[in-house]
């Protein structure tokens, strides 16, 4: 045997390598094969023997490489049997960096799943449905196993699982005991049947939890069930979001699933391991026989993965997609989050409340975290860009530990069951999840990350309490100009470990992001989501818009655009566009947040900036909206008086604090008490004040029948950032038709007597309200804080005799109300 001389056995190895202004090319197709050279003309099959190839250049130190190595991937899709695992032997330089980036004009796909073929229409009448209505294949197996899923997608649409209730709909439970680790439920269709697997979805505040059902005890129309370990202990025990008991807004909704007896409606999906089979109800149009039906298999498809020592680093994708990913914890040991996805491994309520870092504090949690498509540990200047993250059954994207200067840009992230991204580490599994993050060495840190300029749409629709972007622990992060739509909770929260103590967090930014459609399913919920000090952390420019109408929402009212929760402080927080002054500050740390100009007035030109900017503009076109689903109202301006004596005032506060009114305000003379703010639903407030004070007379004052608006009358009007209130009321003659002419003049007023807003516009009145009810006038003149009425409203006849006209043929329309002196017309209301 003649053995050929290394440096000719080198030559031709580096020649299956096209060379490039840009450095060496290495090509893949899913009709090549990994004994081929590499070329474009004879590619390789995988990328993984790519990945191989170029990491023998680097090892080699190959001068081909100067410009970078360029793993081109032509058309097509290519399965995984494994994840792509990226490793610190892959990394490049700044100036030679290794891309794994899309030919031109391809899509290629990296799947994580698996076709099922061979459908036949069933022979026999199943759970009502007639012969033929569903098919059957034979479910696929691995080495001899069956392959376990959660998720089953026909032409790229996902299937639902199995479950009792049609379409959206869900039950509401009636009950749930504790000690015992038992949910009563509604059980009046004796055609569902207890099957081992059977899971409970149940929606709990914040978040919602897959239960393995263990038994189910029927008794007449109810059924007691019971639930596997270990979620049912932590179901049970922990205290925080638990299920929902309320006579007001409804007990926590529901579904069961993953039951061959649940498998009655079109869409959905049944995977019969006993029998090794799976079986599906296609919709209308669906031709099994020529649909791509795919199940996930890999849990993970591309892992990039360091050391503290040795981080990956100068890797880049860039065109590639994403598809087809698993996530069988569930389905293993149940999913109970504790928020934001992140799911318990223990928690329980403490029996005294207390720890060395919050003296209130009254529950422990440790937190583990789920699966994502793409995981990044120990990596910095990694990139992604122009990617597609789709058909994801957890997160699809995880920057997670030691991870920093990393870019994800330019990005569609559709159609996942969990977060779009989660960044930054939030608590170790050992870790309790309410202390804060101090690390010795910051090369642990998460840090100087960009998100930018990406679309996330139809995400979280597997777990409903995750968000388009949440981020934990991180330090100089910035996300900017992304837009997010269509997911479940909250658009993006920023932040972990509910205090204010110091800790590793500063300087993050969130710049020029669009929001709208959210909320779908859960509550307690806004655009943008703070939690803990952030010193040095800016929120601006923002455009949050559209909240859906959740049917299921633990509490109907607490739906917010921005909210700092407990700990936040540090934040700058302005000039963010919002339709409605919906924000919640709830435990703010101490050194507080300033807050500027966060409402419908911002400049359009931020909200027509705000979201994706070119480049990667036609991303927009991927937009998702559930037009069905519909969307909040909005709350109105509404006065509701109070009348009687010894009022609560701290009662009254308490009573009203469930309905969320936007700028709510309290003011009192003598007998009368008078709320002011915006609100939903006021007759619901008035029956939950009446229950709570049936001495006192209460009205509503919906009757708007003036409303002059600074920003809508006054040239080149700019807001201010905070108003005071000052709130009068006066009485109308007795005449009928003196209260009609009274309502008349002021529904032309803008018309007839332009003057008198004008004179508004001279004293900078930020507005100014008249409510009626039967004869009885609020009126509310709204100026910028730190303001006087008193200074101001001689601004409203100065060089403007025609609004002392208006002014003088007004008197004869008022007078004071009951217990008012003589001489006393309008009645000021003092606040309270």
């Amino acid at each position: 045997m003649r053995l050929i001389p290394f440096n000719k056995l080198l030559i031709v190895f580096l020649m299956v390598f096209t060379l490039s202004a840009s450095g060496a090319e290495i090509w893949v197709s899913p009709s090549g094969k990994d004994s081929n050279l590499g070329t474009k003309s004879n590619p390789l099959a995988t990328v993984h023997m790519a990945m191989r190839k170029a990491r023998e250049l680097r090892r080699l130190k190959d001068p081909s490489i100067k410009g970078g190595i360029r793993i081109i991937v032509m058309n097509g899709t290519y399965y995984l049997n494994e994840p792509l695992f990226v490793r610190p032997e892959d990394s490049g330089t700044a100036d030679s960096p290794t891309t794994i980036e899309a030919d031109v004009n391809a899509r290629p796909i990296i799947s994580g799943g698996i076709e099922i073929k061979n459908w036949t229409k069933s022979t026999t009448v199943i759970n009502g449905l007639k012969k033929g209505a569903v098919w059957v294949a034979d479910a696929p197996k691995k080495a001899g196993s069956l392959i376990d899923y959660r998720q089953l997608w026909v032409n790229g649409k996902k299937a639902v699982r199995a479950k009792n209730t049609a379409g959206t709909t869900m039950e509401r439970i009636l009950s749930w005991n504790h000690e015992e680790q038992t949910c009563w439920i509604p059980f009046k269709d004796k055609s569902v049947k207890f099957e081992p697997g059977m899971e409970m979805f149940i929606v709990q505040w914040w978040s919602n939890a897959n239960l393995r059902i263990k038994n189910i005890e029927v008794q007449k129309d109810s059924a007691k069930l019971s639930f596997e370990e270990p979620e049912s202990r932590i179901q049970s025990e922990h205290p925080w979001p638990a299920p929902w008991i309320s006579k007001n807004n409804g007990n926590s909704a529901y579904f069961l699933n993953n039951a061959f007896s649940l498998l009655n409606e079109p869409g959905e999906w049944y995977l019969d391991k006993k029998n090794a089979k799976i079986y599906y109800v296609p919709r209308a149009g669906e031709e099994i026989n020529s649909a791509v039906v795919t199940a996930p298999v890999l849990e993970n498809l591309v892992e990039i993965k360091g050391t503290i020592d040795s981080p990956v680093h100068h890797f880049q994708f860039k065109g590639i997609s994403f598809q087809y990913s698993n996530w069988l914890r569930p389905s293993q040991q149940g999913h109970v989050p504790l928020q934001s996805g992140l799911y318990l491994l223990d928690a329980y309520k403490l029996k005294v409340p207390g720890t060395p870092n919050q003296a209130s504090l009254e529950n422990q949690a440790w937190v583990g975290r789920p699966r994502a498509a793409v995981e990044v540990n120990y990596a910095n200047n990694i990139q992604f860009e122009s990617c597609r993250f789709e058909h994801l059954a957890s997160t699809g994207l995880d920057l997670n530990k030691g991870t920093n200067h990393n870019t994800v840009k330019g990005n569609l992230f559709k159609d996942i069951g969990g977060s779009a991204i989660n960044v930054g580490i939030f608590s170790e599994e050992a870790f309790e999840a309410h202390l804060p993050l101090i690390i010795k060495d910051e090369r642990e840190m998460c840090s100087d990350e960009v998100i930018s300029d990406n679309l996330i749409t139809n995400v979280t629709n597997e777990d409903w309490g995750t968000l388009g972007i949440s981020a934990g622990f991180v330090r100089g992060i910035t996300i900017e100009h992304n837009e997010i739509s269509d997911v479940s909770y909250s658009g993006m929260a920023m932040g972990w470990g509910w205090t204010h103590t110091p800790n590793v967090m500063q300087n993050n930014k969130i710049l020029g992001n669009k929001i709208h459609h959210y909320a779908k399913h859960l509550h307690d919920v806004a655009g943008i989501y703070t939690l803990s000090a952030q010193p040095g952390s800016r929120i601006e420019e923002n455009y949050i818009d559209k909240v859906y109408n959740s049917p299921y929402a633990h509490d109907p009212f607490l739906w917010l655009y921005l909210y700092t929760d407990e700990g936040s402080e540090g934040f700058t927080i302005k000039n963010n566009w919002i339709a409605e002054k919906k924000i919640l500050k709830n435990h703010n740390g101490p050194k507080g947040n300033i807050w500027e100009h966060n409402d419908p007035y911002v400049s359009t030109k931020i909200k027509d900036a705000a979201g994706i900017r070119a480049p990667y503009k036609d991303l927009e076109k991927e937009v998702v909206i559930d037009e069905k689903w519909g969307l909040q109202e909005m709350p109105k301006p509404y006065a509701i008086e109070l009348i009687g004596s010894d009022f609560d005032i701290e009662k009254i506060k308490s009573t009203l604090t469930g309905f969320r009114i936007v700028g709510q305000e309290l003011y009192q003379w003598k007998n009368h008490l008078v709320i002011y703010g915006k609100m939903n639903q006021p007759e619901r407030t008035k029956r939950k004040l009446a229950g709570a004070f049936p001495s006192l007379e209460i009205k509503i004052y919906d009757d708007l029948v003036y409303d002059f608006q600074n920003f809508e009358r006054c040239k080149d009007s700019k807001p201010a950032s905070d108003w005071e209130n000052v709130v009068l009321t006066a009485n109308l003659p007795a005449d009928e038709k003196l209260q009609k002419e009274y309502v008349e003049y002021h529904k032309t007023q803008f018309e007839k007597w332009p003057e008198v807003a004008k004179g508004f516009c001279n004293a900078d009145f930020q507005q100014l309200q008249v409510f009626k009810k039967d004869r009885q006038l609020i009126l509310v003149i709204s100026i910028p804080k730190g303001e006087n009425l008193d200074k101001l409203n001689p601004k409203t006849t100065q060089n403007n005799p025609r609004v002392d006209d208006w002014n003088a043929l007004m008197k004869k329309y008022q007078s004071g109300i009951e217990g008012a002196k003589p001489d006393e017309t309008w009645i000021f209301l003092n606040k309270v």
